[in-house]
C-alpha cells in the first residue's frame, strides 16, 4: 500500500453518518404520505481537511500514469496551446451540463456564449463555461476559497429564471435527490442540514489546498465530498466538477488547459454515481479509480484534437487560395484559432483595418466554408469557425467512445 498524505489521522476513509432529524414541509403539495411526513435520515460526512488515504500500490501506478497523460497534454502543440485551452474548457462544460441531462446543439451554444437570445440549455451551457473558467482562474496565483466557489455558483445560476435568488449563496434549506418533489420522502440521498453546510465548505476548501497529497486523488475527493455537502440549491454537480480541474490547476498539474473528463463521465452516467454513492459508504477508491481513468482518456482524446487543431490553418489557407500577407484576409485567417466563434465588433476590434475590407474577409471565409454565420441577422452578426465548431462535437463523441469501451 502507497499511503497518501501525512500522519494527521490515519485509518480507513470513514463513511459517513446517518441522523435522524424533524421535517415539515414550508411549502404544501405532493400526496399525503409527504405532507404528514415529520422526519428524515440525513447524511453527515466526515471533516476531511486533515485527513489521511491509504491507496493500493496500483491504484497509484494508474494515478500517475493519468498525470503523465496530462503533463504530456498541457505541453504540447505550444503554438496553439491557447486555442486548444479554449477549447477544451467548452468541451468541458459541455458535458458536465449533460451530466445534468442539459443538451443543447453546438450553434446555440456558441449563440449563447455572446450572450445573444437562445434556448435555456444553451444559455445554462453557456454559464457553466464562464463559471468553470471563473473557478479555475481564481487559483491562478493564489489557494482556492470559498468566495471564489460562490462567484462561480453566481455566474452558473444568475441568468437561471427559478434561482437568481440562489444564485451565489448557499442553501438555507434542506435539499435531497430523488424520491418525491414535495418531500425528502423516499429520497435516494439526503444531504447535510442547511446550518452545517458553511462549516463543511470551509472545511473542504482547507482540503483543497493541501500540498501533501496526490493531486488526482485530492481532485477526485474534493469532488466526491463537495457532492455530498451539496451546498446550493441547484448546480451542485457542475461546481463539483469544476473543482476537479481548479485543484489540478492549483497544484500545478496543469497550466493552460483544462482536461475534459466529464465527457467520459457522462457516457458511463450510472457507473458515476454508483462511485458516488461508494463514497459515501466509507470507500474512496472507485472515485478516485473513476477520474484517474476519465482524465486519462480525455488528455489521449485531448491531444488528437491538438493535433488537428494544428492543422487547420494549412486547410483554410488552401480554400481560400492566395492572399496578401497584409490583406485583411489573412489577418483574420490568423487569430481564427483563438476565436472560433466571434461578433463583428470583436473581429474588428482584434483586427483592425477598414470595417469594409473585414466584412469582405468575411464574406470571402464564408463562401470557402471556413466561417458558419451563426445568425441570420443584419446587425450584431456571429460567425464560427466551422472546423473548430465540429472538432468540439466530435471530442466529446471520441472520449465518450472511449470510456464505453475501456471497462
Amino acid at each position: 500500500m502507497d499511503r497518501v498524505g501525512d500522519d494527521r489521522a490515519p485509518g480507513a476513509w470513514p463513511a459517513h453518518r446517518r441522523e435522524v432529524r424533524p421535517w415539515q414541509q414550508t411549502v404544501r403539495g405532493g400526496t399525503k404520505d409527504d405532507r404528514m411526513l415529520r422526519e428524515v435520515t440525513v447524511w453527515l460526512p466526515p471533516q476531511i481537511a486533515g485527513r489521511d488515504l491509504l491507496i493500493p500500490s496500483k491504484l497509484a501506478s494508474r494515478i500517475e500514469d493519468c498525470l503523465r497523460e496530462i503533463a504530456a497534454l498541457d505541453t504540447s502543440h505550444g503554438a496553439h496551446l491557447g486555442a486548444l485551452g479554449t477549447m477544451l474548457l467548452r468541451t468541458e462544460s459541455v458535458a458536465s451540463s449533460k451530466i445534468e441531462q442539459v443538451e443543447a446543439d453546438v450553434t446555440a451554444y456558441a449563440r449563447a456564449l455572446h450572450g445573444m437570445r437562445s434556448n435555456q440549455s444553451a444559455t445554462s451551457m453557456a454559464a457553466a463555461t464562464v463559471a468553470l473558467e471563473e473557478l479555475i482562474n481564481s487559483v491562478s496565483t493564489g489557494d482556492l476559497t470559498t468566495d471564489a466557489v460562490l462567484r462561480s455558483h453566481h455566474a452558473l445560476m444568475h441568468d437561471d429564471p427559478g434561482e437568481t435568488a440562489y444564485a451565489g449563496r448557499t442553501r438555507d434549506m434542506q435539499n435531497w435527490i430523488g424520491g418525491s418533489d414535495h418531500s425528502p420522502r423516499n429520497a435516494l440521498y439526503v444531504p447535510p442540514p442547511p446550518e452545517t453546510v458553511d462549516g463543511y465548505l470551509d472545511d473542504l476548501v482547507a482540503f483543497a489546498n493541501r500540498d501533501d497529497l496526490s493531486a488526482m486523488v485530492q481532485a477526485a475527493i474534493t469532488h466526491a465530498q463537495f457532492e455530498s455537502i451539496h451546498p446550493f440549491t441547484d448546480g451542485n454537480g457542475r461546481i463539483g466538477r469544476a473543482l476537479v480541474n481548479t485543484v489540478l490547476r492549483r497544484r500545478g498539474v496543469t497550466t493552460t488547459v483544462v482536461v475534459p473528463l466529464a465527457s467520459a463521465l457522462v457516457a458511463r452516467r450510472e457507473a458515476y454515481f454508483e462511485v458516488l454513492t461508494r463514497y459515501r459508504e466509507g470507500d474512496p477508491e472507485p472515485i478516485i479509480a473513476a477520474f484517474a481513468r476519465a482524465s486519462r482518456l480525455a488528455a489521449q482524446e485531448s491531444r488528437v484534437t491538438a493535433a488537428r487543431m494544428a492543422e487547420f490553418p494549412l486547410g483554410w489557407r488552401d480554400a481560400v487560395g492566395r492572399v496578401r500577407s497584409d490583406s485583411a484576409t489573412a489577418r483574420l485567417l490568423a487569430v481564427l484559432p483563438v476565436m472560433p466563434v466571434f461578433s463583428a465588433a470583436e473581429v474588428e476590434q482584434t483586427v483592425g483595418g477598414a470595417t469594409s475590407a473585414l466584412y469582405r474577409a468575411v464574406e470571402l471565409l464564408v463562401e470557402a466554408e471556413v466561417l458558419r454565420p451563426l445568425t441570420d441577422r443584419k446587425r450584431n452578426q456571429v460567425w464560427g469557425v466551422g472546423d473548430m465548431l465540429d472538432e468540439l462535437d466530435d471530442l466529446n463523441v471520441r472520449i465518450g467512445a472511449a470510456a464505453r469501451a475501456d471497462i
